[in-house]
């Protein structure tokens, strides 16, 4: 036998010790109040003698919490001193308990009531993020959590199935099939239950949420380089000012300027706004409720996430 065959066995032990030792989280299972189905979460309690800010990191649309991927958000919070928690909520969205169903509101609002209960939370500065699918269910969050959220962070979120359901038939990727197994369970599409889950068709929690700060973020090449048109997020933040009371037309992204930027990706009144190291296409903004459009695809920019939350 060689030496690289006596080895072999040892190295990959090494690397299976590694991959085990990539994430600080501690995996926890809470039994859901609505069916009794066990939902995992993921999360890290801050050390830190006084009570810390609790961020709650939402999983993308196809990956769930099992696959840790949280793009350095969990180290960033760890490092910051925060509590931490990445919850499951139903996991991948292609099934009917999954895409902002009521099992996923509860899911996540009991995995912050957990959290409550287990580490040393400032209530006062409790923080929702999500990316894609996570962002999608950042939007849900802020229109039907029944907790005071400081903030919500959405990156490059879905807020309106139905349109995205014509979408990803156009770019005839697998999401159109997702979508019609999270709603009416089989074919055909079923526009209703696809608005249902939609928080674009939600009615806004005016009164609840005035205090709360929801950020949107959405890079100008998706739609072309990912598969969630920068419109999901236009619409959604036009919805919310409109039903805050915003009258000015300038606080408003136009329908002129969102098909132009949707179509060239890219926009005729340059900032000189950053985002980290990306330029700001545009940005707006309405009493607690933000906009941003960056130079970007399918992105979520972690560090930018984490310090453009209200501390």
């Amino acid at each position: 036998m060689t030496m690289r065959h006596t080895l072999l066995p040892f190295l990959c032990s090494i690397s299976l010790l590694a991959s085990a030792q990539v994430s600080s989280l501690t995996k926890h299972s809470i039994p859901s109040s609505m069916d009794g189905e066990a939902q995992t979460i993921y999360y890290h309690t801050s050390t830190a003698k006084k009570r810390m800010p609790l961020l709650v990191q939402l999983h993308s649309w196809s990956f769930p919490a099992d696959s840790l991927k949280t793009l350095g958000l969990d180290s960033i919070a760890i490092a910051n001193g925060y509590n931490y928690l990445f919850p499951n909520f139903r996991g991948v969205n292609n099934h009917p308990k999954a895409c902002c169903s009521d099992y996923v509101i509860n899911d996540i609002d009991e995995a912050i009531d957990w959290a409550l209960q287990h580490m040393n939370v400032d209530k006062k500065r409790i923080y929702i993020v999500g990316y894609s699918g996570g962002g999608y269910a950042t939007l849900a969050m802020y229109m039907k959590s029944r907790h005071k959220i400081r903030a919500f962070s959405a990156w490059c979120p879905i807020s309106d199935l139905e349109q995205w359901y014509k979408e990803s038939v156009e770019r005839k990727n697998k999401y159109a099939a997702e979508i019609i197994q999270c709603t009416s369970g089989t074919a055909p599409f079923d526009r209703s239950k696809a608005r249902g889950r939609s928080p674009f068709y939600w009615k806004t929690p005016v009164k609840k949420s005035r205090k709360s700060t929801v950020q949107i973020y959405a890079g100008i090449h998706d739609g072309h380089t990912g598969p969630v048109p920068i419109t999901q997020s236009i619409n959604f933040y036009n919805k919310l000012i409109a039903d805050y009371g915003a009258k000015d037309a300038s606080l408003f992204v136009a329908q002129r300027d969102a098909d132009y930027m949707l179509a060239q990706q890219s926009f005729d009144a340059p900032t000189d706004l950053m985002l980290g190291d990306k330029l700001i296409h545009l940005q707006r903004k309405y009493q607690r409720i933000s906009l941003t459009i960056f130079e970007g695809g399918h992105d979520m920019l972690s560090r930018e996430a984490f310090e453009g939350l209200p501390k």
